[in-house]
């Protein structure tokens, strides 16, 4: 069998899964509009690709608020509940196990996009050099100015994470990963090139990781801490992120998530064509004592050989699922890999999307 360290069964915390070909989350812009409802299209989507170890979605928003694109699902509303609950009872007749990536935004947001044209919300008042899609007629503009919280303001925030774990606990989700990385809030409060504050929630690293902690636990406290994950990307520089010590910063994350019992930490080793972050992910894997998952531009063999040498437990494929939505089929088997075009990743409809045929299909 082809790269067969892939496919041995794992129990990641309380899921069991029948192999490690995990999809990792892909923001694809496909939401209905209006309200950000997942739909039928996704349903399709998520059901082709059922066959992974366990399917991670596309961040999704926890509130309002934290809506920094266009077009990307939400789990705040009766109706986006639905929606997701439609994807999952899907995916489970297939056989699946699905994760709900929860998500807010912070700081990368646009006037354009928040309730009553407020700022984005973020740790400090920090304007990060980056973009956001606001529409398909302006397409990527640059973010607006956020504007800092108030400590009081927080608790609330946190309670938003409470609510949409609910709602997908509600749904049917196996389980949740909380987006800790590619600077979105949870990442702007972690590092201190986004978090410059002084109150209890900023200055020390103890300090800066309060708010981290405090979404984990309430999302915890709603699946069991053995059901959810949580994503980082320790040396990652998108949307303007930095921190002067990425590797005792997220060492000391990793321990301190071990400590609360979690199901897995998925790091995000690499991004595009970015060099592997090796000294950050031996760091954390030492520091972590549940399933580490490695994601970053792998293949099967690399993937296999992660997994062989034991540096990872299971790997989180990307752009691979998106092309073929039998991956782990092709990798067992070898077979050949379908190529996806960038030009379709976000937004449109079944191009790009829905249309990439699985194996069988391909080679007739």
């Amino acid at each position: 069998m082809a790269n067969d360290a892939l496919f041995q069964p794992l129990d990641i915390g309380a899921i069991h899964v029948p192999h490690r070909v995990l999809m990792a989350p892909l923001t694809r812009s496909r939401a209905k509009q209006p309200g950000d409802v997942p739909w039928e299209l996704n349903t399709t989507y998520y059901t082709q690709r059922a066959s992974a170890g366990l399917i991670v979605t596309e961040a999704t928003c926890v509130s309002p608020m934290g809506r920094g694109y266009a077009f990307i699902p939400g789990i705040y509303t009766d109706e986006q509940e639905a929606g997701w609950k439609a994807i999952v009872d899907s995916v489970h007749a297939e056989g699946g196990r699905i994760l709900l990536q929860l998500w807010h935004s912070g700081r990368v947001g646009h006037r354009d996009l928040s309730p009553n044209g407020e700022a984005p919300i973020g740790p400090s008042a920090i304007h990060a050099e980056t973009q956001t899609y606001i529409s398909a007629d302006s397409g990527m503009v640059p973010v607006d100015a956020p504007r800092a919280l108030e400590t009081d303001e927080i608790a609330g925030v946190v309670a938003e994470w409470r609510v949409a774990a609910e709602r997908a606990k509600a749904a049917g989700f196996d389980g949740t990963e909380i987006h800790g990385a590619n600077g979105y809030l949870v990442d702007q409060f972690t590092r201190d090139g986004s978090n410059q504050r002084t109150d209890d929630y900023g200055g020390s690293l103890e300090s800066r990781l309060r708010f981290p902690l405090e979404v984990t636990q309430a999302v915890a406290d709603v699946f069991g801490a053995d059901r959810v994950g949580y994503r980082i990307s320790p040396k990652g520089s998108f949307n303007d992120m930095k921190d002067s010590n990425p590797v005792e910063t997220f060492s000391t994350l990793a321990r301190r998530l071990s400590e609360l019992g979690l199901a897995y930490i998925h790091v995000v080793e690499s991004l595009w064509d970015q060099e592997r972050d090796e000294e950050s992910a031996a760091a954390i894997r030492d520091a972590f004592q549940g399933v580490y998952i490695a994601n970053g531009n792998y293949t099967g063999e690399t993937g296999a050989a992660r997994i062989e040498s034991g540096q990872a437990d299971a790997i989180a494929y990307g752009t691979l699922f998106i092309a073929n939505p039998d991956l782990p089929r092709r990798l067992r088997e070898a077979a050949a890999l379908a190529e996806a075009d960038p030009n379709t990743f976000y937004g449109g409809a079944e191009a790009g999307y829905t249309d990439y045929p699985a194996l069988d299909a391909a080679t007739a």
